[in-house]
């Protein structure tokens, strides 16, 4: 099981556009794939129309009660697509900073949880909140590879930084060194910003940085009203085309697999 987690410590900078599009994709070509919403905004779950606060299982209980497998599965919501699986989030995940914080043995819960579906799932997708707490701890360590999205403008800079500086804390505390890939996002190559935040993310991160990038597409909002994936929805547009290249790097690189 590959496990891709899709953070930034910004927001609005095409996170769960990214997961979606990504797991969309990679169930087109047969890959069996779970989204997993670590977001107390559920917008992930949310996009496919599932009311998870009138759900008796979400992510939220795997923090706080023992799951066997048979559990966590029962926790899984299908979707329209015949490979995608989503494990929703509640707004009761917003609590858990306050109640488990300060507890010892939290940040692996996600990571013994997927280790128990790997044999269900090709590719695990996980979405993270843009906050630093339990949530995004927990997905980080989770990872076999981190994909940052950072959108082309130079106040996203900022949260890029903050994103490294918490990998590098956590690094110390890792059993093997973190793989990431940043991803340029909501490029406008008609702007100034979009040119010269893309010129310095290639100058400070290099080969960290995929080098393509994903546009500005109004069809990404069209198809969450659609309720679709976006190469459901949109398959020739230049977004999708975007993704689809993404996609194929991202595959190319050498497979860390959750163990």
């Amino acid at each position: 099981m590959v496990v891709w987690t899709i953070a930034n410590q910004k927001g609005g900078v095409g996170k769960t556009t990214t997961t979606i599009a990504l797991g969309g994709l990679l169930a087109e070509r047969g890959h069996r794939v779970l989204l997993v919403d670590t977001d107390p905004h559920a917008s992930l779950s949310y996009y496919f129309g599932i009311e998870s606060e009138d759900l008796d299982l979400s992510v939220y209980n795997l923090f706080v009660q023992v799951s066997t497998k048979e559990q966590i599965l029962q926790s899984l919501c299908p979707t329209k697509y015949k490979n995608i699986d989503i494990l929703p989030a509640t707004m009761g995940l917003a609590t858990l900073d306050r109640s488990l914080g300060s507890k010892g043995g939290m940040g692996l819960v996600l990571k013994k949880a997927m280790q128990k579906l790997s044999n269900e799932y090709d590719y695990v997708l996980m979405d993270c909140p843009p906050v630093l707490g339990v949530l995004m701890v927990n997905a980080l360590a989770a990872s076999t590879r981190i994909i940052v999205p950072v959108q082309t403008e130079f106040l996203a800079l900022k949260g890029l930084d903050r994103m490294m500086k918490t990998m590098d804390i956590m690094q110390g505390e890792q059993e093997s060194p973190f793989h990431y890939t940043i991803v340029p996002t909501m490029f406008d190559k008609r702007t100034k910003a979009s040119l010269l935040t893309y010129k310095k993310l290639k100058e400070t991160y290099q080969d960290k940085v995929w080098p393509g990038v994903i546009p500005i597409d109004t069809n990404f909002r069209n198809a969450s009203s659609a309720q679709k994936v976006p190469s459901d929805y949109a398959r020739s547009s230049r977004g999708v085309y975007a993704y689809i290249s993404l996609l194929d790097y991202l595959l190319k690189i050498p497979a860390v697999k959750n163990k």
